[in-house]
């Protein structure tokens, strides 16, 4: 089995949302599909797919006006959660602390975290990959062991059309993987996110350590989500 996790992002609407569902009826895969909706979309009566979330609060409640807390998120039905997103620690300055604390929070509440990873145009440029990936994974994953998932996805290519080769894919992967097991966490899935379509998805989901996919702007619509969902095998 392979995840195939959709961000929207910012994006969507309730009607877009409930066609998305609808065109999830027909799907027939062995494969975990999740989508991981604006906050607004949350809906724990969905059904042909699995309810994901795109940031939770480090803290539990109180008064702290625009946050989601963890158990907020599990009353909305909520079964994982990204974590650490490249665009969550651009915009808005997350560090390796910050990720690791919301993914305790996370299995705190019995949500999966999806850990997400990935190195600069600059790391990339200068060499730095295995290095910045290594470190980013092992800062940013909870000291708590629980069920979570690592997604990789070279910030470079995040919403840019580029993406990595598959040798390069393949060799960060394989990185990641080796770092897993020194800590006796290798049966941990790892997903490759970043300009995922329908034309790379195949290719890319069957690479060594490639558990599955993490898909932005393609997921957004059927025409171009379920023919990524068809093709991972």
């Amino acid at each position: 089995m392979k995840f195939i996790i959709g961000n929207w992002k910012s994006n969507g609407t309730i009607e877009e949302k409930d066609a998305m569902f609808k065109s999830l009826k027909n799907v027939r895969t062995n494969n975990k599909i999740v989508l991981c909706l604006p906050f607004t979309l949350l809906d724990k009566n969905i059904s042909h797919a699995h309810l994901g979330a795109q940031d939770i609060s480090i803290h539990p409640n109180g008064a702290f006006t625009g946050d989601i807390s963890g158990k907020m998120l599990k009353d909305a039905g909520v079964e994982c959660v990204l974590v650490g997103h490249s665009e969550r620690r651009l915009y808005h300055n997350e560090t390796n602390d910050i990720v690791k604390n919301k993914a305790k929070v996370a299995l705190d509440n019995q949500i999966v975290p999806i850990i997400c990873i990935g190195e600069t145009l600059e790391e990339k440029k200068t060499g730095r990959t295995m290095t910045a990936v290594k470190k980013m994974l092992l800062e940013s994953i909870p000291d708590k062991y629980g069920d979570y998932i690592i997604a990789y996805e070279p910030r470079w290519a995040i919403g840019t059309g580029l993406t990595p080769t598959l040798e390069e894919i393949s060799a960060v992967h394989e990185t990641i993987f080796k770092a897993l097991r020194g800590i006796e966490h290798e049966d941990t899935p790892i997903l490759y996110g970043g300009s995922v379509n329908m034309d790379n998805a195949s290719q890319i989901s069957s690479l060594p350590h490639v558990d599955g996919l993490l898909i932005g702007g393609a997921s957004l619509k059927s025409e171009t989500f379920l023919p990524i969902i068809n093709v991972v095998k």
